[in-house]
């Protein structure tokens, strides 16, 4: 793993495969670190002849945190949603979109195949608005536009979602493998043993709460994208499960609605759910090396 300074802060990130291949740029989720593009998906891509990159957004794994922004309370900027009020973040999407093009520029690539999952679908469909050009295709992950009047998250979720993290080793494990069991569809066994090592791993690698709670700001301010991405002129590939109960199926539907030419592969029994070795995350696998190539 490598820092450059892109975009004036300190980015993390991996790469695997060949650099002159075409590029494959990965973005994570909320709080999420780039270990959790798991290495046997990257391999998995690179050995079809592309070059991936897995990378930390600012304020999470080894890229610069934002401390100094402070520490945003969740419970009164999650009233304030629900009345309609705006919340004040301290970046925005459009910024950590910024970021993974200021990547790109770091490593002298034009152009690459853009997946975002999640709140990285969210960046990855703000890269596509303002970096169109620059795109060899799009995939956008249990995502959303950003439309206010789409389904908000279930409150199983939206209660693990503000949850205030445990500090302590064990205790923080236990609270995500709890947070990703609320998450997860009926369709796969939930793998305790997977999210106990990746939560493992990801604690010990960088636990930033604060981070998370920034980035969370920064989602829940996001604009309405639908107009801008009826601009976007790139192959796109929209996945979602049909039992997301964080981000729900509409908010996909909307997305590929939105983006013209756009396909929907939407599999059944899936949730919010990590890019564990199963076979729904096979699946989305399969459909993404058939739409990038």
């Amino acid at each position: 793993m490598t820092t450059v300074k892109a975009n004036n802060i300190d980015i993390e990130y991996e790469t695997f495969g060949k650099a002159d291949h075409p590029a494959v740029l990965l973005i994570n989720g909320l709080s999420g670190q780039l270990v959790e593009w798991e290495e046997w998906f990257c391999r998995s891509i690179a050995d079809r002849g592309y070059f991936v990159i897995r990378f930390d957004n600012r304020d999470a794994g080894l890229s610069t945190k934002f401390d100094t922004a402070g520490v945003p309370n969740l419970v009164e900027a999650a009233q304030k949603r629900f009345i309609g009020q705006p919340v004040a973040p301290p970046y925005t999407l459009e910024e950590m979109a910024e970021d993974a093009a200021g990547l790109l520029d770091a490593l002298g690539i034009e152009k690459a195949h853009v997946c975002g999952m999640s709140m990285g679908g969210m960046i990855a469909q703000t890269f596509a608005i303002k970096y169109t050009t620059r795109l060899l295709s799009l995939t956008s992950i249990y995502s959303a536009t950003g439309d206010p009047a789409l389904p908000p998250p279930e409150p199983r979720a939206m209660e693990v979602l503000i949850k205030p993290n445990p500090t302590r080793r064990d205790a923080n494990i236990e609270h995500v493998i709890n947070t990703y069991r609320a998450l997860a569809g009926s369709g796969l066994p939930f793998d305790q043993a997977f999210h106990s090592k990746m939560a493992a791993r990801a604690y010990d690698r960088s636990f930033c709460p604060q981070g998370t709670a920034r980035q969370l700001m920064a989602v829940w301010s996001q604009k309405d994208r639908t107009r801008e991405l009826a601009a976007v002129d790139v192959p796109t590939l929209v996945i979602h499960g049909d039992e997301d109960p964080l981000v729900p199926l509409q908010g996909g539907k909307d997305t590929a609605a939105a983006i013209p030419g756009a396909r929907l592969f939407v599999i059944k029994g899936m949730g919010h759910e990590l890019p564990a070795p199963n076979a729904h995350w096979e699946e989305i696998l399969r459909a993404f090396l058939r739409h990038i190539k």
